[in-house]
């Protein structure tokens, strides 16, 4: 059996994004879509910058793609605000072990993040994993006909699949956003679906209110193998090859 291409997603997938990292990006993009959605010099209300921020995360996967579509931001402006730490390294929480898990995966690994650039290169290279990966593809990265496109896009899937010149059905998604992972199958990919930080994911838990502990425990369809950690992923290859 040929071996996979390993398609890895980066926060909350491989790391506790949902620990302060994303409170800190959501804290960030609220106080620049305020300007952004305010009128007159006053800043927008929480209620409307909150609705607004989750309706475009919903709607095209990415903030920043309602941000740039609907109201003519600059995506580099957007993502220097929405990704300004002053102490990055010090917000980073993973699983031990890592680097030991990337090896026993037989393939090559790709790095699928709708993060930028800079940001998700920092946060590999603290957790010493970047070295595990033939690629690292961001969100500046992902246009499609000169139009930007990150995941959930099944048009930015084909063109990967068509530049690595391999069978949609050699990739396995390792992702923790349900919508990816279901895009990514219709094309004929495997799927993991990786949960155990979702339950404390703001954005999730604003998009699935008081259903979110059934989302949780209930495997999709479109989704081959359910489990906590990336580092399970081993014991589930069978599933993820058939």
């Amino acid at each position: 059996m040929r071996k996979p291409i390993w398609l890895f997603d980066l926060d909350n997938t491989l790391h506790n994004a949902s620990h302060a990292i994303f409170p800190a990006i959501n804290a960030n993009m609220n106080a620049f879509m305020a300007k952004v959605l305010g009128s007159d010099g006053a800043l927008a209300d929480a209620d409307t910058v909150n609705a607004a921020r989750i309706a475009y995360w919903k709607r095209y996967g990415a903030t920043l793609l309602g941000m740039v579509k609907h109201h003519n931001v600059k995506m580099a402006e957007f993502l220097h605000e929405a990704h300004d730490f002053e102490d990055l390294p010090s917000m980073i929480r993973a699983e031990r072990g890592l680097g030991r898990l990337l090896r026993r995966l037989p393939g090559r690994k790709i790095l699928l993040t709708n993060a930028p650039r800079r940001y998700s290169r920092e946060v590999m290279r603290h957790l010493g994993l970047h070295r595990h990966f033939a690629k690292h593809i961001a969100i500046e990265a992902m246009h499609v006909h000169r139009q930007l496109r990150p995941k959930p896009s099944k048009a930015l899937l084909r063109k990967l699949v068509a530049k690595e010149k391999i069978a949609a059905s050699r990739c396995i998604l390792v992702e923790d956003t349900a919508e990816n992972l279901r895009a990514a199958k219709t094309l004929g990919m495997h799927t993991a679906w990786i949960t155990q930080y979702l339950a404390t994911s703001p954005n999730h838990q604003q998009l699935a209110g008081s259903r979110a502990a059934l989302r949780l425990t209930k495997r999709p369809a479109f989704v081959d193998v359910k489990v906590k950690s990336v580092t399970q992923l081993p014991a589930t290859l069978h599933r993820l090859r058939h």
